[in-house]
């Protein structure tokens, strides 16, 4: 683990952050394949990258290091590392503290992460495998024709009913997503604020608002940035 910030390139990510999502760019693609590719997306990557998390309340700054190797995504924090393993059929989420590494349960995906509005779940890229997916059609999001997806997690543990991502059509780009709970409300919210070409011709985040919501109005909100 480190404490010193060094480069980010997609997330959540969110990751966790960061949170990326892969459109295949064909004119009437699958939810699954949509899913599959955004898989795919994430893993083959080999560098390191730097940011940090910023609570709007109170101005806290947390900085992180993000370490993508093949289908590993490392976040490191001054006191512990959480590490997220991605296969074909299902995602492996690690922490490691004090020299002792173990796996997250389903009972700590609600919890908060450095006490920010992204949890472990966030951090898992869970939705991304769940059984249920669909499109819901077209939707334009700051200009850009989007995909709408409509996922459920079936049997899957999740502290969401239902999320919904917004994907830019003919790219990578992830836009917007929502968590809902089993009331149908929006808890979470996602939303990509700037982003910019990276030197080796892939799309890296810059700045990303991450807002946890009570009764459909913010109640909280995190930013996920990129120090240059």
């Amino acid at each position: 683990m480190t404490s010193q910030v060094k480069p980010l390139r997609r997330a959540l990510a969110a990751g966790l952050l960061l949170l990326t999502m892969a459109c295949t760019g064909r004119a009437d693609p699958d939810a699954n394949t949509i899913l599959r590719d955004a898989r795919m997306a994430q893993t083959g990557q080999e560098r390191t990258l730097a940011g940090h998390l910023r609570v709007e309340s109170t101005g806290q700054i947390i900085p992180f290091t993000l370490v993508l190797a093949g289908d590993t995504i490392r976040y490191e924090f001054q006191d512990k590392d959480i590490i997220l393993r991605l296969g074909e059929n299902g995602s492996q989420l690690m922490e490691a503290a004090r020299g002792n590494t173990q796996k997250v349960s389903p009972a700590r995906y609600d919890k908060p992460v450095e006490g920010t509005d992204i949890t472990y779940e966030d951090l898992s890229l869970k939705f991304l495998y769940w059984p249920i997916a669909k499109i819901d059609g077209s939707e334009t999001v700051d200009a850009l024709n989007c995909w709408k997806l409509h996922l459920q997690p079936g049997g899957e543990p999740s502290a969401y009913a239902s999320v919904e991502l917004w994907v830019r059509k003919l790219s990578d780009d992830f836009l917007e997503g929502e968590g809902y709970d089993a009331a149908g409300n929006v808890v979470k919210r996602f939303k990509v604020i700037s982003g910019q070409r990276d030197p080796q011709g892939g799309w890296m985040l810059k700045k990303m608002r991450i807002e946890t919501l009570a009764v459909g109005k913010p109640e909280s909100i995190t930013y996920l940035e990129i120090d240059k």
